[in-house]
């Protein structure tokens, strides 16, 4: 999909609090209603404005595009105070985002809107783009589930920690968006545990 000369300009360019905050919140949540809904293909402006009690020209003026919606949607969703687990091991933090991501992505109400943002980064670059920042700014924000491993002892200096949590989730994400199986607590636990002995073997040290 193509982008439109209509969502060229940076989307959701609002003023922080307020109102305005109040309307890209109620932007954001009709986004997620209606990507759980219809998925990317069945998503339009007019059902945003609808749910969401906003004028459709507004939603035209500040977003200019469904890529824009999904894309403010994402990066308002990354502005959230999640913190990475700290549970005083490597074991323990691990298990522990493993676990969220089988709370999130096992449970198939709670799963549809983010893998309905999946699907909209297959067939939307500005969603694929805006879905990328959204992973790697999680991913800075879990570097210190490995800073403190290191200063533990429990992981060798220079562990990339990205790779890391990539690795934990990545046989959850497989299971749930290319073979379409169940996830749970075990297959969790197990990927934690093969990544943590993976992490002290120093896997996850550079190359070279």
């Amino acid at each position: 999909m193509q982008l439109s000369e209509s969502a060229s300009h940076t989307p959701g360019t609002v003023r922080p609090g307020g109102r305005t905050a109040r309307t890209r919140a109620a932007v954001r949540d009709a986004v997620l209603t209606g990507l759980a809904e219809h998925g990317y293909p069945g998503l339009t402006v007019e059902y945003v404005a609808e749910h969401s009690g906003v004028h459709k020209t507004t939603v035209y003026r500040r977003w200019g595009s469904i890529e824009g919606l999904v894309a403010d949607a994402l990066q308002l969703a990354g502005e959230d105070s999640w913190t990475p687990p700290d549970t005083g091991s490597l074991d323990g933090d691990l298990q522990a985002l493993a676990r969220e991501v089988t709370e999130t992505f096992g449970d198939a109400p709670a799963a549809a809107a983010p893998t309905a943002f999946v699907a909209a980064a297959f067939q939307s670059r500005r969603a694929a783009e805006a879905l990328h920042d959204f992973y790697a700014e999680r991913f800075a924000r879990c570097e210190s589930v490995v800073t403190r491993a290191v200063e533990r002892g429990e992981a060798p200096v220079g562990t990339d920690a990205a790779a890391v949590v990539r690795a934990v989730s990545a046989p959850l994400f497989f299971r749930v968006l290319i073979t379409r199986e169940p996830i749970g607590t075990p297959l969790a636990d197990q990927s934690a545990a093969a990544v943590a002995a993976a992490v002290r073997a120093g896997a996850y040290l550079p190359a070279g």
